[in-house]
């Protein structure tokens, strides 16, 4: 994984949780901790409020969000599969929380993985 893409990855980890170990970065990505420390330093410079505390470790100062992600070809067509393992082997209130999530899933698609995933429906 080159170094934009694992900044970036790194960014929704922190997004998803209150707080991130420096140590649990490191293992995701099979980092050293000096790259993590480096990699953290790169956002924080280009004005994102991160926050880190030695021994606790990073969070994103709160009520400060990213914009939407973007989802790759790959990965909106593992949401369809998984559409349709929800569809065959979920009750039907699973079903329809899924459905509505994959709504908003979509509505943050590109119009290429939009129409990729339509046409993998059919």
């Amino acid at each position: 994984m080159n170094r934009i893409d694992r900044i970036s990855a790194i960014l929704i980890q922190l997004q998803s949780r209150r707080v991130v170990k420096a140590a649990d970065i490191a293992e995701r990505f099979n980092i050293s901790l000096r790259t993590v420390y480096r990699d953290v330093k790169t956002p924080e410079e280009a004005g994102i409020p991160l926050i880190g505390e030695a021994g606790v470790g990073y969070s994103i100062m709160d009520g400060y969000r990213l914009p939407p992600v973007m989802f790759t070809k790959e990965e909106a067509t593992a949401f369809l599969t998984a559409e349709k393992f929800v569809e065959k082997l979920t009750d039907a209130s699973t079903t329809a929380n899924y459905k509505s999530a994959m709504y908003k899933v979509r509505a943050i698609l590109k119009t290429t993985e939009k129409d990729l995933l339509e046409s993998m429906d059919d």
